[in-house]
């Protein structure tokens, strides 16, 4: 596992790279993965890859660095925003330096005119900074919005890089923590990380050298893959889709999107974001409108043998979520993520070539202790679709950083490269 890290590296790598590290999001893998398939699978300038869950664009900045073609996909919006940002380099530097300074200037003036003024911030906006940061920020963006500029959107994520940077409350990954509890010791101040993070993306322009390539960053969804890519003519799928441990990805972004307006609430956020993201979480279960989800159809017309198996585990974890206190619907989250990732892989073999590669970096998982062996039922349900073959390489551990919590299973997880061939 040693040797997978030293030669893929890991997510963590986003945090230092150059472009990648503009907006850190945690999930998903290093850009030196994308380097290694690229190279292991015999991709030139003529290739093209497909990421159908983009996230934040790692897949497609790294073929952009290569001269490699791509088209990605990404149904959170926000995230696709970023994505599209970050894949956007055409920059004059000094004009973005220029701009980062009048800006600056503007909304000081705009601060001390004005003041703090209300926002409209919706609370947790108003919990995560003392009263100078929110006035400031309450400055900044809205300078940012008053630029008349095709590098708005260039600002407009410094700032939201800022924010985690800026904020009093704990924020860690995933989650915001608004608390006392885990309240920061050490106040930063938004014009000073907002100054950082503009000085840090304009040198990372200046710097990227890039091959010239195509790239198509789409707000989509990656069931339906095929409607964004031609049949067969794709040399390389390398994705993460969400893994199946209950992670809310569209609660993930709430502070940056409430900060920007563009959601003010839980029930926006499900409305715009949560309903629209495969099933991954318990949050997106209706139990009274997923009824027949927990059948799992489409992963029946596959392979009924690996039907069986999870038919077996989503029974027991029925059984189990009404002996929880919690009552997690675990049970229909697992039925339909297989469905969703059913209707993925079946894209997938459309748009790919034959011969060619569909790569992802799964984790497993026990919800309630129960254990889904993900890697090993994703490669079977490829089979089951057409693909030729599958092979499944262990690169980490997981699940060991609780040892101590009594409420958590004991079952060992595993992070795994699954390669399946069309």
């Amino acid at each position: 596992m040693a040797n997978a890290v030293a030669k893929y590296g890991t997510f963590k790598d986003s945090l230092s790279a150059p472009v990648h590290r503009w907006f850190t999001y945690p999930a998903g893998y290093s850009y030196r993965l994308v380097e290694a398939k690229a190279a292991e699978f015999g991709l030139s300038t003529r290739s093209l890859i497909a990421d159908p869950f983009l996230g934040t664009g790692t897949t497609s900045l790294a073929a952009k660095k290569l001269g490699i073609d791509s088209i990605g996909v990404e149904a959170h919006p926000f995230v696709h925003w970023v994505a599209r940002t970050k894949l956007d380099l055409n920059h004059d530097t000094d004009l973005l330096g220029k701009e980062a300074k009048l800006l600056l200037e503007h909304a000081s003036d705009i601060r001390t005119e004005m003041g703090y003024r209300s926002a409209g911030w919706p609370e947790l906006v108003e919990k995560c900074f003392d009263q100078e940061n929110l006035d400031a920020l309450y400055a900044l963006r809205t300078a940012i919005l008053e630029l008349g500029s095709e590098r708005q959107a260039f600002f407009k994520l410094a700032l939201t890089a800022a924010l985690r940077d800026t904020t009093s409350a704990g924020a860690g990954w995933p989650y915001i923590a608004p608390s006392k509890f885990a309240e920061r010791k050490v106040r930063r101040d938004a014009f000073d990380e907002f100054t950082k993070r503009c000085a840090i993306m304009v040198e990372d322009v200046e710097n990227f050298i890039e091959i010239e390539s195509f790239h198509s960053v789409i707000n989509g969804d990656a069931r339906k893959l095929a409607s964004y890519v031609n049949e067969r003519k794709v040399d390389m799928i390398l994705t993460s889709p969400p893994y199946l441990n209950n992670y809310d990805y569209a609660d993930r972004t709430r502070l940056e999107t409430y900060f920007w307006g563009l959601y003010d609430s839980w029930a926006d956020i499900t409305a715009n974001v949560r309903n629209k993201l495969m099933m991954a979480a318990t949050t997106q279960v209706h139990r009274n409108k997923m009824a027949r989800t927990i059948e799992m159809s489409l992963v029946r017309s596959i392979d009924p043998l690996v039907h069986a198996e999870l038919s077996d585990a989503v029974s027991r974890l029925g059984i189990l979520r009404k002996q929880k206190s919690g009552k997690k619907s675990y049970d229909l989250m697992t039925a339909g993520y297989f469905e969703d990732m059913a209707r993925v892989i079946t894209q997938a073999h459309s748009v790919l070539k034959p011969g060619c590669p569909f790569i992802l970096v799964l984790g497993d998982s026990a919800p309630y202790g129960v254990h889904v062996p993900t890697d090993e039922f994703i490669g079977k349900l490829a089979l089951g679709a057409g693909f030729t073959s599958f092979s499944v390489e262990v690169i980490r551990n997981r699940g060991n950083k609780w040892p101590s919590n009594a409420q958590r299973h004991k079952v060992p997880l595993r992070e795994s490269i699954v390669t399946v061939t069309r």
